[in-house]
C-alpha cells in the first residue's frame, strides 16, 4: 500500500472511531433515558450498564456493517477520501444536534454523508448508489421503523394496562422498577448490535477501497476498536438528549419505561436480523410517544415531538450536503 494511501486510510480509521465515540454519547439516551427519568437507575449506574452492553452488542453480528459498507455504495467505486468526507458531514451534524439536545439519527447522518460524498466525487453521477438496496434497507425502514416503534410502545402499554388493571399501583411500581432494568439492558445490547456496526462497515469499506482487504470481511480488530469507542462515548453520556427523551416528551412511570424500552428493543433486534441499519433514536423516541399516547394523546408533548421529527427529515439531505462540500474541498481545493 503506498504511503499516501496508508496515511489516508489511517485518517479514515481515526475519524470513524471518533464518529463511533460521538455516536456513543449522542445516543446514550436511547438506552437509558427512560430508566433515568423514572429513577429506576441512577445516571452513573445506567451509563455504566449501557456502556458495557453496547460493547458486548457490537460483537454479536456484522451483517449491518456489510449493508452500510458494501450494500449502498460500491466500496471499489470510491476512494478513502470519500469516506473521510462522509464522516466529516455526519460528525458535524451529530455535534450540532447534540448541542441543541435534539435526538437525531447517527445512522442516517452517516448514510446521508456517504450518499453526498460519493455522488459529488463521481461528478454528480447517481450510478454510484445502489438505489434498490438504499430503498429496501434504508428508506423503507426510515419510514416504517418509527411507525412500528410507536405501535409497539402503544400496544405493549395497552396490554399491560389491561393485565395490571386490578393490581395496586404501588405493586406495579415495585415490580416494574426491577423489570425496567432488564428492558434497559435489552435496549443497550441491541443499540450496540446495530449502531456500532455502522462504523465497522465504514472502516472495512475504506480498507477494501485502499486494497488492504480483497473481500468485505470485518476484521476482529475493527470490531474491537468500534466496540471500545462506542462504549467509551457512552460512558460520558449525552445529558441534553437524555433530558429531551426522558423528561420532555412524556411523563413516564417505571411501567411506561418498561413498555417503551421493550417495544423499541424488539423492533431494533428484528431490524438487525434483517441486516437493516435502522435509527435506534427514531424507534425509542416513537415508542415513548406510543406509550404516552396510550393514556391520552395530550400526554405527549407534541411540540417537542415535532422538533424531533423535523431533525429526522433533515438529517440525510443536510449530511449529504455537508459531505458533498467536504469532498469537493478535499479533492478540488487540496487536490488529495
Amino acid at each position: 500500500m503506498p504511503s499516501g494511501v496508508l496515511i489516508i486510510t489511517i485518517a479514515v480509521v481515526i475519524l470513524a472511531l471518533g464518529f463511533d465515540f460521538i455516536n456513543g454519547f449522542h445516543d446514550t439516551a436511547n438506552a437509558i433515558a427512560t430508566s433515568v427519568s423514572t429513577r429506576v437507575l441512577t445516571p452513573r449506574v445506567a451509563i455504566l450498564m449501557s456502556a458495557v452492553l453496547n460493547f458486548v452488542g457490537a460483537f454479536l453480528s456484522s451483517e449491518v456493517a456489510k449493508t452500510v459498507g458494501s450494500g449502498i455504495i460500491d466500496p471499489k467505486a470510491v476512494i478513502p477520501e470519500v469516506v473521510i468526507a462522509a464522516l466529516i458531514g455526519a460528525i458535524i451534524w451529530n455535534l450540532i444536534t447534540w448541542y441543541f439536545g435534539i435526538p437525531s439519527s447517527s445512522s442516517h447522518a452517516l448514510i446521508g454523508g456517504l450518499l453526498g460524498s460519493a455522488i459529488v466525487y463521481k461528478s454528480m453521477s447517481l450510478a454510484v448508489v445502489n438505489w434498490m438496496q438504499l430503498w429496501n434497507k434504508i428508506i423503507l425502514w426510515l419510514i416504517l421503523s418509527p411507525v412500528i416503534g410507536f405501535a409497539a410502545g402503544y400496544i405493549i402499554m395497552i396490554a399491560l394496562q389491561w393485565i395490571l388493571r386490578k393490581t395496586r399501583p404501588a405493586t406495579v411500581t415495585k415490580v416494574f422498577s426491577k423489570a425496567q432494568i432488564a428492558s434497559a439492558a435489552a435496549m443497550a445490547l441491541n443499540h450496540g448490535m446495530n449502531d456500532a456496526q455502522k462504523s465497522m462497515g465504514i472502516i472495512t469499506m475504506a480498507l477494501v477501497s485502499a486494497g488492504a482487504l480483497t473481500t468485505f470481511t470485518v476484521p476482529t480488530w475493527v470490531k474491537f476498536s468500534c466496540a471500545v469507542a462506542m462504549a467509551c462515548g457512552t460512558s460520558i453520556g449525552g445529558w441534553k438528549i437524555i433530558k429531551t427523551m426522558g423528561h420532555n416528551m412524556a411523563k413516564l412511570a417505571p411501567v411506561n419505561g418498561f413498555a417503551a424500552e421493550t417495544g423499541a428493543a424488539a423492533v431494533i433486534f428484528t431490524a438487525s436480523m434483517m441486516h437493516a441499519p435502522v435509527s435506534t433514536t427514531h424507534i425509542i423516541s416513537t415508542s415513548i410517544m406510543g406509550v404516552g399516547a396510550s393514556k391520552r394523546l395530550s400526554s405527549v408533548r407534541w411540540t417537542v415531538a415535532k422538533n424531533i421529527v423535523w431533525a429526522w427529515v433533515l438529517t440525510i439531505p443536510i449530511c449529504a450536503a455537508l459531505s458533498g462540500v467536504s469532498i469537493f474541498i478535499i479533492t478540488r481545493v487540496f487536490g488529495l
